[in-house]
């Protein structure tokens, strides 16, 4: 299914008829409204004036259509603020109070915008819950956008407070367990504690990682709220859902965050996101891919989206030309809508909406363009979509959930936390060697589930792959202990507390069952002072975060050009001890792979894979056609044995 976000209180009334028409016409099924219509609906406290949203959801229904519902909570009115101004935010570089006049100007510690936002999410349930024209809710938009989860105000500290009271049960275990006899940093009292903000130099990595849990604990609990608001009176078969930006970036528990939802929803930015990725990446890497998106940025967020939904999920806000906000805003290569439309069905979508249907001549998104231009003529995107339409007719029912997949990559957001609170070295990053060791994965062929580590049983996976598991608790190490299938580690595993120290006996701590390593010293090299890593007879890269380990009695896989153990196995186990290239990975992965009977399929840069329902995706990034890897007598569903530039082909 397809769908469109829609704005009916930006355009003139006597306009919504034709759009609706339209929208049906072009095959769309769903109309997402509201998200940030706060101002419009109730112009002061308690004065609602619901009648142009009951007509525009009445006009959208009676042309076909469905209606998701946004509660426009990410954006509190001029009104709301003026009177209550402590639910403004607290800037964390600057402790200046962030003021009105964006989106996301809201303190998750604020007691008062909790029941405020609270109110406005069960008015809007309360009126539109038995509506026929209303399929599903959306919560928010886009919940910690724009770095929004941290805030320093007397409301987060106030709470913090209470969470780390709750959490240690006495100063003297809080004292303990944040190391702070060092630099004379104890307590006396709860009362006492700041926030870890504003100090000289570097704050107490132990203070800095409970207020990131504290936090996450504060989006969760306000989503909560919102939730059970609306549940308290949606309508039989009325759906919830939230659009989460990429999981990555969230700064936030994810699979805490999504529990409650029916499904979770993502929006989908290729190239917004790409440009921000490759920020500093030569104009030789970046250039093939500025029109298309990165290969498997796109491909990374569908399945960690999928893998926080359980089930079916939607693209509820896709790209459909340029953006207006990342550093670049070029537009997408022809074919590219429809390519990442039929790339998210692949991955598993049950609709993608298009984000916007008409572009907005005023305000902050003027730029960001739309199925239609602000002159009301189609856009680039529009025959695209008619496309999509006419090609999903061919797919048939996309219903089916895609087959488990034979190989797991473990996320956590434990370990994202412990890289921003203490990196180390300016070449690490979590989310890139997450992305690297997916990206290997995709470059073989294979399909991949991306799992919260610790969130549920590894049962039936051949390969599980830990890109980092920087602070594993006791429940991932039960999970993992109980699956079968092979474990590949990446480096930093294990190396923290659950209070972020180093981990007992050094690390990698509780992994040391897995790995009996033992990591006695790290090192982070510039990107352009890199070792080697020798393996197989052939070199590699080694470099940006190289550990020395004892390796014991395990067998040495990988050494570093001076000869000492670079990379191990133990059992099941194997375990890498630096950060190193892309050709490294895959031919470990490659091995591994033969080893649990994981049939690979190396692809070139610019070609990717996906399967779902019976059927294979093959996707062509490049400005040239290409052969796909399809089985001699396939039934192809769309295109054939080549693939026109950034086309798509299907077969069964």
């Amino acid at each position: 299914m397809l769908g469109v976000c829609y704005y009916p209180e930006h355009w003139s009334d006597h306009m919504w008829v034709r759009d609706a028409r339209r929208m049906r016409d072009l095959g769309l099924t769903y109309v997402r409204i509201g998200e940030f219509a706060w101002g419009r609906i109730e112009k002061s406290e308690g004065q609602f004036t619901w009648e142009w949203m009951d007509r525009a959801i009445d006009t959208l229904g009676e042309a076909g259509l469905k209606v998701v519902l946004g509660t426009p909570t990410a954006t509190p009115p001029k009104w709301l603020c003026e009177k209550y101004p402590d639910i403004l935010p607290v800037d964390i570089h600057t402790g200046l109070r962030r003021g009105f006049g964006s989106r996301r100007h809201y303190d998750f510690s604020s007691e008062t915008y909790l029941a405020q936002a609270e109110r406005i999410s069960a008015a809007m349930a309360q009126r539109y819950g038995s509506h026929p024209h209303v399929a599903g809710w959306q919560t928010d938009n886009e919940l910690c956008c724009h770095d929004t989860s941290l805030s320093a105000s007397p409301a987060a500290c106030d709470a913090f407070r209470i969470w780390c009271a709750q959490r240690y049960g006495t100063i003297e275990a809080l004292n303990a367990a944040w190391g702070n006899v060092f630099w004379s940093m104890e307590y006396d009292s709860f009362d006492q504690i700041e926030l870890p903000f504003f100090t000289v130099c570097e704050t107490n990595p132990a203070h800095r990682l409970a207020f990131r849990r504290f936090a996450s604990d504060q989006v969760v609990r306000f989503h909560d709220v919102m939730i059970a608001a609306i549940r308290a009176h949606a309508g039989e078969g009325q759906w919830i859902t939230h659009n989460i930006i990429p999981p990555a970036t969230t700064g936030v528990d994810n699979a805490a965050l999504t529990r409650g939802l029916d499904f979770v929803s993502y929006d989908n930015y290729p190239l917004g996101f790409s440009d921000q990725l490759m920020a500093k990446a030569p104009a030789s890497e970046w250039q093939p891919f500025m029109r298309t998106g990165h290969p498997d940025l796109a491909a990374l967020n569908f399945d960690s989206v999928r893998g926080l939904s359980k089930d079916a999920w939607w693209v509820m806000e896709q790209q459909p030309g340029p953006v207006n906000w990342a550093p670049h805003n070029p537009r997408p290569a022809p074919g590219m809508i429809r390519h990442w439309t039929l790339q998210a069905f692949a991955h598993g979508a049950a609709c993608v909406a298009y984000f916007r249907w008409r572009q907005v001549p005023f305000a902050q998104e003027q730029m960001h363009a739309g199925l239609l231009r602000p002159d009301d003529q189609h856009a680039p995107a529009w025959p695209e979509v008619e496309q999509v339409v006419r090609e999903m007719a061919l797919l048939g029912d996309l219903s089916a959930v895609p087959e488990r997949a034979l190989v797991a990559l473990l996320v956590d957001p434990a370990s994202a936390w412990v890289d921003d609170i203490e990196r180390q070295g300016a070449g690490y990053r979590y989310s890139a060697v997450v992305f690297q060791y997916y990206g290997a994965l995709r470059a073989l062929g294979l399909d991949v589930d991306i799992l919260s580590a610790g969130d549920g049983p590894l049962d039936g996976y051949k390969l599980i792959v830990a890109p980092t598991l920087a602070m594993p608790d006791e429940k991932t190490v039960e999970t993992l202990r109980a699956s079968d299938g092979l474990l590949l580690f990446g480096p930093r595993s294990g190396a923290k507390t659950q209070e972020f120290s180093i981990s007992d006996g050094l690390p990698p701590g509780p992994l040391r069952e897995f790995v009996p390593v033992k990591v006695i010293a790290v090192e982070t090299l510039r990107p352009d002072c890199t070792g080697e890593l020798h393996y197989q007879g052939e070199h590699f890269e080694s470099g940006r975060w190289r550990e020395t380990i004892e390796a014991g009695d395990t067998e040495i896989v990988a050494t570093y050009e001076d000869g000492a153990p670079a990379a191990i196995r133990s059992g099941r186990s194997t375990y890498i001890a630096t950060l190193t290239d892309d050709a490294f990975l895959k031919s470990v992965l490659v091995r591994l792979c033969a080893e649990a009977d994981i049939p690979v399929t190396p692809l070139p840069p610019t070609l990717r894979l996906r399967r779902r329902g019976g059927m294979t995706f093959a996707f062509n990034l490049a400005d040239e056609p290409a052969q796909v890897p399809a089985p001699e007598g396939a039934d192809f569903v769309l295109g054939g044995a080549q693939i026109e530039p950034f086309g798509v082909a299907v077969w069964r």
